[in-house]
């Protein structure tokens, strides 16, 4: 039985008793995302950043940070975006601050192993110290490091006003596999610290502790800031067709894992319209030239999917509420052998009505809506969602490996990588010199897992293109300097342009299906790279309907159903007021046609003026002081009418 923690009221305090308790060189390890203590962290770094005789290396991942505005028309748009959002007194983290601006003290090390996708390219002290780990490898890399403190946000079970019970909600992904790590080495247990946040919604199951598995309780006085709510994007044209494609793979009564972004949104999106309004869907798919369109197996789905993610987000909420997640296991190994047999009566059925949860996940992140959805819960159905450690979510290994494997059938792993190669190969982490633009996170493990499961299938989606410094590229490429998952483990990929699947195929196979999936403006490119190195047949000539493969191609067969609302810019609601999101839409045109400055300033210039003054005014723009306001209101007045 481990002794009561110490429960505290001040942050100060809190880091005088940390630093008592833990002499010399502290070794901290704090979680990845929203659970992360950013007022303590804030007060341990200041206290320590002036001491260079305590040094500090701090282990954490994924250090969330307000967007900075920027300048110009950015700055007029998310300047009071971020300040709604994230609230005037949002704490900063101070550490991150000083490591995009390479200015750490030299006592202070930061060692992260998944980063805020391109926020720390431009930082030598950030790619310097980033360890490339798999997800379940980061608890045996922490004991390695000899780690001494894990601090870490938590939420205090609702009507307690002592806790006897705190919940790691957001984060049960490392601490305890970190735990179990550093025992086995034989190490000391080190000095667990928790921030109670009133705002984290609380989870019970295996993301509750007693409040004595913390040696600290520290519960800061208000006001708190809101939690960090990850804006919702915009979903495009070739989102949507990525999305539509994609959930062609998804079996009724599978499993589901899903990633995080405007494509993962479109993936959801098509997955609750598949359920809710399946002739929409199909009339959809058609529209892509799916040879799925019609498939029987693609109706609503009766049995439901079971959600088993490393996290857990926007779209498992939405199919949450639609009924599409709802599939229930139970950690029960002869239950589940009977359920899969059709031996299960109805003592059992009743059981796993009772106990089961449909969605499994090592940590979540969302926006506000999410967040209070969470809280919101009725109590039966927040007991059907379970958080667990990321070594039961990302991997089979263990004694519950049986288990495992019957609850995660007909599972469809889906991930999202910046380029592919036209053999199978896959780049979602770094750039070919090696600097990283954010992590492998959990990507190989749900990429080996679906090769160990009978039935699992790796998804990577990508876009065909991408838009930089006024060039198109293509994401599909003949090689690339840098790899995250080999061609050896390639499975299927999705592209806007259909699927390819290429698992246990050859390499000719593997160039025409991926090229198949290419832009057109880059097929000729592959199929001569296929070629020259033997790779392809000489006398191979690209199939008529390849040509297809255009975005203005893409845009008018899906028009009619964005008219219709079916596509609508935001499927899992918006964070952006109605002005906003216009604004947003203008914006990303004008910074699309960056590369035709000149042109796009005469036709602002001579154009007509815009009407929507609502937005000009959201801009403070509506009365322009001097030329250069008058220019870009001018400027924004075109891209709000052509994006009407």
């Amino acid at each position: 039985m481990r002794p009561a923690p110490t429960f505290l009221a001040s942050l100060d305090d809190a880091v005088d008793v940390l630093l008592a308790r833990v002499p010399g060189p502290l070794h901290v390890g704090a979680p990845l995302g929203l659970g992360k203590p950013h007022r303590l962290l804030n007060a341990l770094y200041h206290e320590i950043a002036a001491d260079p005789a305590r040094p500090l290396h701090l282990y954490t991942a994924l250090s969330l940070d307000p967007p900075d505005p920027g300048d110009g028309l950015q700055a007029r748009f998310l300047a009071p975006f971020v300040r709604r959002h994230f609230g005037e007194d949002f704490p900063r983290l101070a550490y991150v601050e000083d490591l995009r601006r390479d200015r750490l003290p030299p006592h202070v090390e930061v060692e992260e192993f998944y980063l805020q996708s391109g926020a720390l390219l431009g930082s030598a002290a950030a790619q310097r110290r980033y360890t490339s780990l798999n997800y379940t490898h980061v608890a045996r890399a922490l004991a390695e490091r000899g780690l001494n403190v894990i601090v870490q946000k938590v939420a205090r079970e609702p009507g307690e006003a002592a806790p006897t019970r705190l919940s790691l909600s957001c984060n049960t992904d490392v601490t305890l596999d970190a735990l179990d790590a550093v025992a086995a080495r034989g190490g000391p247990r080190p000095l667990l610290v928790a921030e109670v946040d009133p705002a984290l919604p609380w989870l019970g199951g295996s993301a509750a502790v007693p409040s004595e598995f913390f040696d600290l309780v520290v519960t800061p006085p208000g006001p708190y800031p809101p939690l960090f709510g990850l804006p919702r994007q915009p979903v495009g044209d070739a989102d949507y067709a990525i999305g539509f494609h994609a959930s062609t793979l998804v079996r009724d009564g599978g499993t589901l894992q899903i990633g995080i972004g405007a494509l993962a949104d479109a993936l959801s999106h098509a997955l609750v319209l598949r359920h809710t309004d399946n002739a929409a869907y199909r009339r959809i798919l058609r529209a892509l030239g799916s040879p799925r369109a019609d498939d029987p197996a693609l109706a609503p789905f009766a049995a439901g999917l079971y959600g088993c993610s490393e996290m857990v987000n926007e779209g498992f909420r939405r199919l949450v509420q639609v009924g599409v997640v709802r599939r229930k296991v139970v950690d029960d190994l002869a239950l589940m052998r009977r359920l899969a047999d059709g031996s299960a009566d109805a003592d059992d059925r009743t059981r796993l009505a009772r106990e089961g949860e449909y969605l499994h996940g090592a940590f979540y992140l969302g926006s506000p809506e999410f967040y209070a959805w969470l809280r919101e819960l009725p109590d039966d159905e927040r007991r059907a969602i379970g958080m667990r450690r990321v070594s039961a979510i990302n991997d089979l290994d263990g004694r519950d490996e049986p288990l495992k494997r019957l609850q995660r059938r007909d599972a469809r792993f889906f991930n999202t990588c910046m380029m592919a190669t036209a053999l199978g190969a896959a780049t979602s982490d770094a750039l070919d010199g090696g600097r990283v633009v954010s992590g492998v996170g959990g990507q190989y493990n749900f990429v080996a897992m679906a090769h160990a499961l009978p039935d699992a299938r790796s998804v990577l989606m990508l876009r065909a293109t991408r838009d930089s410094g006024g060039r198109t590229t293509s994401n599909v490429v003949w090689s690339y300097g840098h790899t995250t998952i080999p061609r050896h483990l390639r499975d299927v990929y999705v592209s806007e342009y259909g699927v390819a699947d290429l698992r246990g195929r050859a390499d000719e196979d593997c160039a025409v299906a991926m090229t198949a999936i290419a832009d057109a403006r880059f097929q000729a490119g592959l199929v001569a790279a296929a070629q020259a190195n033997a790779k392809l047949r000489r006398s191979f000539e690209a199939p008529a309907r390849w040509a297809e493969n255009t975005p203005a191609a893409l845009r008018e067969r899906l028009a009619p159903h964005r008219a219709a609302g079916a596509l609508p810019d935001y499927p899992l609601g918006s964070d952006f007021t109605p002005v906003e999101q216009r604004l947003a839409k203008a914006l990303a045109w004008l910074k699309a046609h960056a590369d035709h400055k000149l042109q796009i300033a005469v036709r602002a210039m001579t154009g007509a003026a815009t009407e929507d003054g609502e937005a000009l005014q959201r801009m403070q723009l509506d009365r322009p002081q001097g030329a250069q306001e008058w220019l870009l209101s001018r400027l924004l007045g075109l891209a709000l009418r052509m994006t009407a």
